[in-house]
């Protein structure tokens, strides 16, 4: 299963991952990430409208101050950019290549969930489209809670476009709103979140990329993570 632990062990037979049905997170092409992303792509993975359905929710949003773009690459779609944007992906040559980010960061969240900052030292994050290729999401959805502040939004946007060797075959298995429950569940099986919203962001029936978001508020966590992981 491509989400095993180096040391053997199953993140999947813990209690966060229940219900969910078995090799949901496996994926066609289990072969390391490193690999696949070793030479840069500088294209875009949606289309120019479903594009500007980012920029202008990051902007409906207020998103602003010190940003986390996750799993990003050499674009980042805000309309307004943030004083302060870290780019963490795969590849060296694309998030040096993003004109956006002050900064960034080369990591594998499928290797290593941990997210490489302090505790509170985001005001918002943002993942898009690619959450379809997370095969430890709720450790990751969970890591971004400890990093981004009381109060501070997480954005997942997404399409029906992926690479389907790499994305896991629950959500090639799944349509657009399940697509939608999906995320949605990961928020309620992490955080704290709240105040969740769920939205198509491009117009029913025309032709074109949809674009829909999930997106919730970190709230305070209120009791310990050992009574989290009962």
């Amino acid at each position: 299963m491509s989400g095993v632990h180096e040391d053997g062990e199953d993140p999947y037979s813990h209690k966060r991952y229940e219900g969910f049905p078995s090799g949901f997170f496996d994926r066609v092409d289990s072969s390391a990430d490193d690999n696949f992303y070793a030479q840069p792509r500088m294209v875009t993975h949606i289309d120019d409208r479903a594009i500007r359905a980012v920029g202008d929710l990051y902007a409906e949003l207020k998103i602003g101050g010190r940003v986390l773009d996750l799993m990003s690459s050499w674009v980042s779609h805000f309309v307004d950019v943030p004083e302060d944007l870290v780019v963490l992906g795969m590849n060296s040559d694309e998030l040096a290549s993003n004109p956006q980010a002050s900064s960034w960061c080369r990591h594998d969240l499928n290797v290593d969930p941990t997210i490489p900052f302090s505790d509170d030292c985001f005001d918002a994050v943002v993942c898009c489209v690619s959450i379809d290729y997370l095969v430890r999401p709720l450790e990751v959805f969970s890591d971004v809670h400890r990093v981004v502040r009381t109060g501070g939004v997480f954005v997942n946007s997404f399409s029906n476009r992926c690479f389907p060797t790499k994305a896991i075959r629950g959500w090639g298995q799944t349509d657009d709103q399940g697509h939608v429950a999906v995320v949605g569940e990961y928020y309620r099986r992490t955080g704290p979140w709240v105040d969740l919203e769920a939205q198509l962001r491009t117009p029913v029936g025309e032709p074109g990329d949809p674009l829909y978001a999930v997106w919730g508020y970190g709230a305070c966590l209120l009791y310990t993570s050992d009574a989290a992981d009962e």
